[in-house]
């Protein structure tokens, strides 16, 4: 695992989203062990993004080096245009605090289903994986897979934090 993963990835998980933002107000609202909850659902809905994102990557590595290197560099350009897209943001948080009783279980489901239907997350990981996977690699599948633990592993610890 590269450095540069590791790095990215960092930015990545950091970088303002869905999954930060209801966190974030859930730790606002609710307090830090409600905020746990939320970071372990918004981890969860990750999985789905994941698996779709490994098993397309895998198909098309199986199907022509080509293929997917010319994926990799249309994930390079829309990596790119999300970084101009963020740089250009501007705007504030703003949270209003309310007599929420939904249980723990309810914030993780919540969690799971803003990271599950968030359409971004599996354009992104069809962006980004392909990144740090080589066309020569003997077990594309596993190196991915290690990769996605890992961006879940940080995800989570981040969100926590």
């Amino acid at each position: 695992m590269s450095a540069a993963f590791l790095l990215t990835s960092l930015i990545v998980v950091a970088s303002p989203g869905t999954g930060v933002l209801y966190t974030l107000a859930v730790a606002l609202t609710r307090g830090s062990r409600m905020s746990i909850a939320a970071a372990f659902g918004c981890t969860l809905g990750i999985i789905p993004a994941m698996l779709a994102a490994i098993v397309g990557l895998a198909a098309v590595l199986h199907t022509s080096a080509l293929a997917f290197a010319a994926l990799k560099y249309c994930g390079v350009a829309y990596l790119l245009y999300m970084a101009w897209q963020t740089l250009g943001e501007r705007g504030a948080l703003a949270v209003e605090a309310q007599g929420d009783a939904r249980s723990a279980g309810r914030v993780v489901l919540t969690g799971f289903l803003i990271n599950i239907l968030n359409p971004k997350l599996s354009i992104f990981f069809l962006a980004f994986l392909p990144q740090f996977i080589s066309a020569d690699d003997a077990h594309p599948l596993a190196t991915m897979l290690e990769l996605s633990a890992t961006f879940m592993a940080m995800t989570f610890a981040v969100f926590v934090l």
